[in-house]
């Protein structure tokens, strides 16, 4: 267990450090945090529209904060390059996200398109039909591209580091509640980025 909880805590701080140094990608981590938890709190009343809170605010305010926000370049306080942690990325990285994202964009189109294909595909006759039918297939996605990159990284690096990130993915919303929660604040009050990374700017 100590292992397990020292390897969580490095995943965690690999991934605050390197792709964290923007306030406003702290800030929509934050807000995405928040809409997770409740999220969380709906998967016992109603898990479609648990999915759709997730997927349409959460999971669009984290990517858009990494998409737009975070610096691409090279990363002066932690000396590697874009490229170096894209391919050092325990989890989704950019390239990975991309598939998923593109995977979520697609499935409402087949829903509204082709309802009932091969009976796997539901079909809906309103807009809230419609609307739970995407939820329950966006919660599927979500849980699938959970399992499937656990499973993968059992695989390429061993069950530890899978079900270590696992677990990081499960507990991100409360962490980054804990992490982030002075960001909106810090931001207001001009700080763009991180002290350490605006230092490590002007130090290059």
């Amino acid at each position: 267990m100590k292992n397990f909880l020292e390897a969580l805590r490095i995943q965690r701080w690999d991934d605050h450090r390197y792709y964290h140094h923007c306030r406003i990608n702290q800030s929509l981590h934050l807000l995405s945090a928040i809409c997770f938890l409740i999220s969380y709190a709906l998967l016992f009343v109603n898990p479609a529209w648990a999915a759709l809170l997730a997927w349409m605010v959460s999971m669009v305010a984290r990517q858009s904060g990494h998409f737009f926000f975070e610096p691409l370049g090279y990363d002066h306080v932690n000396e590697a390059s874009n490229e170096f942690k894209e391919e050092i990325k325990v989890g989704y990285n950019l390239r990975r996200k991309v598939v998923l994202l593109s995977l979520w964009v697609l499935l409402p189109l087949v829903i509204y398109y082709f309802p009932g294909m091969l009976d796997v595909v539901p079909t809906h006759e309103t807009w809230v039909e419609f609307s739970e039918a995407v939820g329950y297939s966006w919660l599927a996605l979500g849980v699938g591209g959970l399992i499937f990159r656990t499973v993968h990284l059992c695989f390429i690096k061993d069950v530890q580091t899978g079900l270590v990130w696992m677990t990081k993915i499960l507990t991100d919303p409360f962490h980054d509640v804990y992490l982030y929660h002075k960001a909106p604040l810090q931001l207001l009050r001009g700080q763009r980025f991180d002290e350490e990374f605006l230092k490590a700017g002007h130090s290059a």
